[in-house]
């Protein structure tokens, strides 16, 4: 934003018109909001890739992209009987004239059962009818299991769903209302934080209400986003987003508030102290914000689809939050009396309680010894960074939730009598031509259990093999053969749910390996354009990429101890970086653009330091708090992946603002003094300070 835009907005002209327009557009937005495009089957998957590939080659084979469902038959303590055999016919024969007789979804046939080595389980493939959207996909699942449902099985005989299909539908109905649940734990958690932080019952209601209102307009604008993108944005994004908004929404309100009570003691009308808080802190909120959405467009460029569609429609939440959060929070506070702070209003020349408050003597602990305090700091965060000892990253089908679904039940009953890759067969297309010497190696690769009978696409040109794995999708040993098999066979694409895995897994990584820098780099630029130097721009992405570190340390070793997780997702270290980089940005350009503004004002760098530490310290620490608070709303959803970001977002903001931003960066200032800014020099002289100034500043 350049100097002549940022002088137009400051005008109560300009301020008027964005705020009407936000107003109109938002209005729009609930007016015409399309629905959500139907997912299209290469939804999720990296660009490129074989399973991308093998997954748009699917319509040219009469089975299509159907899914299948297991049903898992198992009598834990002996062999199947023959009446288990026969249950076994009948409830085939029950699928079946349920999907022909008034049934509400159309099963497919139901194959033959297979029994296990040992005798002790049968399982049944059921191929879906091909051309289901995922709605009648999840109808069918639930037939099937309605139908088991309501079948009498001998004693002891136990039969589960599980599969491609019935896994998606477990999925699906992780999220089912949880849009509803988020929003009304989010509200609730920011409700509570906001009350304790202003202290007054009748305050915290305005930035909820606005706020909540952004939120809504976002997810009116979602759908807009799947269409331009190209790829819906499911339950999870809209979850994220959500809280994104929210999270960053209050910390705006919360520093325009805070700044717009300072105003209030000095000045007896309410919309002049609103012009002078917001021309004080839009510039930092606005840089921000734009921190912010600049490193998520960086998703952009990821290879993986689903973090490309999160960048865009988080980037858009935090634009809808800022624009809400600038324009109509303001409108709506100073349309209110000074009561709405009651019971502590601020009065015309009462004392400000940044002067003497609990965060004036933080500040004066950090200008005592700063280098002491610095060293402690530092070892804490190193002890923090130990616990990346403990990291590893990759989670099996069979570790996505935190709560044992059905799905995830039956597939480790599979896996005890048959190959745990049996539910889930690789896909494996080669040119007809070469479809004997395919076979012949594919049954010669390490991890393979089986390879199904070929099938020859509709035009005879192609060949597919099924390929049973002896692991389960997503663990090692299924990467490892996966990697195996496009070796033995490097004419051929090999595709199906564990390849899927191992290219996500792999474009995770390579999107790591882009998108880490760049945001580093987008992040730096907007530092070094905000505080018009080198080394404090340098230092601040320092502390963040240490406070990150240390937090995600901190955060395996919670993990795993709290909450008995193995590893985390392959998703979440470059997701957690990316919020966590952004966010702790935002905390340090509050404190150091407020400490530069004291700095000149004051004529020295260590009283504007401390000062800005003791001006913004609660205000940004209550943000902070309340930021980690939302995120680990997250956690409210059983999907392991969104409890997992919860906890490492939440983790960071905590260590960012009460370490990092509290005395990290404040010491690194206090001990290098007018060179914190070089090559700028925004202290200009020393102008004489009052004794409280001096007090706060600790100078004699």
């Amino acid at each position: 934003m350049t100097k002549r835009s940022i002088a137009w907005l400051t005008t109560r002209f300009g301020v008027l018109t964005v705020l009407f327009a936000t107003i109109i557009l938002s209005g729009l937005a609930f007016a015409f909001s399309p629905a959500q495009p139907e997912a299209g089957p290469a939804d999720g998957l990296p660009a490129g890739a074989q399973s991308t590939r093998v997954t748009e080659l699917a319509d040219r084979f009469a089975s299509g992209r159907s899914e299948s469902a297991v049903l898992v038959y198992e009598r834990a303590d002996a062999a199947l009987t023959d009446a288990d055999q026969s249950a076994l016919a009948e409830v085939s024969t029950k699928l079946e004239n349920a999907g022909r007789d008034g049934g509400s979804a159309k099963i497919g046939e139901a194959g033959k059962p297979v029994l296990s080595e040992d005798g002790q389980a049968a399982l049944v493939v059921i191929q879906l009818p091909d051309g289901l959207d995922s709605d009648a996909q999840h109808a069918v699942v639930d037939q099937i299991r309605e139908t088991l449902h309501a079948t009498d099985l001998p004693a002891g005989l136990t039969v589960q769903v599980t599969g491609g299909a019935a896994i998606g539908r477990d999925i699906s109905a992780a999220f089912e209302g949880a849009d509803v649940t988020l929003l009304i734990a989010t509200a609730v958690v920011v409700a509570v934080l906001l009350l304790i932080t202003y202290r007054s019952p009748i305050l915290w209601i305005v930035p909820l209400t606005v706020i909540g209102l952004g939120d809504q307009v976002v997810a009116k604008l979602l759908p807009w986003i799947a269409r331009i993108v190209g790829e819906r944005t499911d339950a999870s994004v809209s979850g994220i987003v959500s809280v994104l908004v929210f999270g960053a929404g209050t910390d705006y309100a919360l520093l325009l508030i805070s700044r717009y009570r300072e105003e209030l003691r000095r000045t007896e009308s309410r919309q002049e102290a609103m012009t002078r808080a917001w021309r004080a802190a839009a510039p930092a909120i606005t840089a921000s914000a734009g921190t912010v959405v600049l490193a998520l467009l960086t998703l952009l460029a990821a290879v993986l689809t689903s973090n490309r569609t999160l960048g865009v429609s988080a980037a858009v939440g935090v634009i809808v939050a800022l624009l809400f959060g600038l324009f109509v929070l303001p409108a709506a506070v100073v349309a209110l009396p000074r009561g709405v702070f009651w019971p502590k209003v601020p009065a015309v020349g009462s004392a400000d309680p940044t002067e003497t408050g609990w965060w004036s003597r933080v500040a004066r602990g950090v200008g005592k010894r700063p280098g002491a305090v610095l060293a402690v700091a530092l070892g804490v965060l190193v002890l923090f960074s130990a616990g990346l000892l403990k990291l590893d990253v990759g989670l099996s089908q069979t570790e996505q939730f935190r709560t044992k679904v059905e799905s995830i039940v039956a597939q480790e009953a599979l896996a005890r009598h048959f190959p745990a890759g049996a539910a889930q067969p690789a896909q494996v297309i080669v040119d007809s031509a070469q479809a004997d010497q395919t076979d012949a190696a594919l049954r010669k690769v390490a991890g393979v259990a089986a390879v199904l009978p070929a099938e020859k696409s509709v035009d005879g040109s192609l060949t597919q093999f099924g390929v049973q794995l002896t692991d389960d999708s997503g663990t090692t040993a299924a990467d490892r053969t996966i990697k195996n098999l496009r070796a033995a066979v490097p004419d051929a694409l090999v595709g199906g749910a564990p390849a899927a895995d191992f290219d996500k897994r792999e474009a995770n990584l390579r999107d790591d390996r882009v998108i880490v820098p760049l945001v580093l780099i987008v992040v730096l630029f907007v530092l070094l354009a905000l505080l018009r130097s080198l080394l404090a721009p340098v230092l601040l992405l320092v502390t963040v990429v240490i406070s990150y570190a240390a937090s995600l340390g901190a955060a395996t070793v919670l993990l795993k101890t709290g909450f008995d997780m193995p590893a985390l997702d392959a998703g979440v270290p470059l997701l957690s970086f990316l919020f966590l980089v952004a966010l702790g940005v935002d905390y340090n350009i509050f404190l150091v653009t407020r400490a530069r503004d004291e700095a000149i004002l004051r004529g020295s760098t260590r009283a504007g330091m401390l000062r800005g530490l003791a001006a913004t310290g609660g205000v940004i620490t209550s943000a902070g708090i309340l930021l980690a608070a939302v995120f680990a709303v997250l956690g409210v959803l059983p999907v392991i992946v969104l409890t997992q970001i919860g906890v490492v977002v939440g983790v960071g903001v905590l260590v960012d603002t009460l370490l990092v931003r509290t005395v990290v960066v404040p010491a690194l200032a206090l001990l290098l003094g007018e060179r914190f800014w070089w090559p700028a020099r925004p202290v200009s002289g020393k102008p004489e300070m009052s004794e409280e100034e001096k007090a706060l500043a600790h100078v004699d």
